[in-house]
């Protein structure tokens, strides 16, 4: 599997690229935005980790247009910005994971096979339906009746952890661990701004039922 990791500090760069090819990973560095940006989406990655303060193209506007562009593509936020609001922006914007610096060696590789795993979907046409709703894990698509909708990678996932627990209710804390894994303030509005999202991508007859004062559901 292969790796770009966008970093501009050369110290971490090659280090970060050692720490990779060691566990056996093809990995390819570059240091700033604009270079990340294009060889994200013209080359064939697993996966990206990705600086936010970089010359040239942001971090944040290059993950925009990856979510925009490439939104099968995992990114993996690595950055000394810690603050929540930065945080929040990076998850909405569609990164999959944030770590901060300095940051811990061993969390960072687990974190990204974590990720690595989750990207390798069987390319059989395996589907999960809920009524009329049938999700693609293969093409990452939805479906009601004849409408296909392609979802992004934190759209995705959301449906499938409620699809998976159909007609369970799964409250918006659980939600934030189970596929924004990470912990934050519980006032945050991520999973509703990703709800209404996928609402509009599926259409009125999308069966995601608000249940009020407890969360979200599949409704069989």
């Amino acid at each position: 599997m292969r790796i770009l990791i966008v970093e501009d500090e050369a110290r971490i760069r090659a280090f970060l690229a050692r720490a990779f090819e060691a566990e056996g990973f093809g990995v390819d560095v570059v240091g700033d935005g604009d270079q990340g940006l294009a060889r994200a989406l013209t080359g064939r990655y697993d996966l990206v980790i990705l600086d936010l303060l970089l010359p040239g193209l942001s971090g944040l506007e290059a993950l925009r247009e990856l979510n925009r562009e490439r939104s099968d593509l995992p990114v993996l936020i690595l950055s000394a910005r810690s603050d929540l609001p930065i945080k929040l922006r990076s998850f909405e914007l569609g990164a999959v994971d944030y770590v901060a610096k300095p940051f811990s060696l061993d969390e960072l590789l687990a974190r990204a096979r974590v990720q690595l795993r989750r990207a390798r979907v069987t390319e059989d046409n395996t589907e999960i339906r809920v009524g009329h709703l049938v999700l693609d894990l293969a093409r990452r698509q939805a479906r009601v009746g004849d409408s296909v909708a392609d979802l992004s990678d934190r759209e995705f996932r959301l449906l499938h952890f409620l699809m998976q627990h159909v007609g369970e209710v799964i409250s918006r804390e659980r939600l934030l661990s189970e596929v924004w894994g990470y912990d934050f303030d519980p006032r945050s509005n991520v999973v509703d701004v990703c709800v209404r999202r996928l609402r509009r991508r599926l259409g009125p007859d999308a069966p995601i039922e608000t249940v009020r004062n407890a969360g979200y559901r599949a409704a069989a």
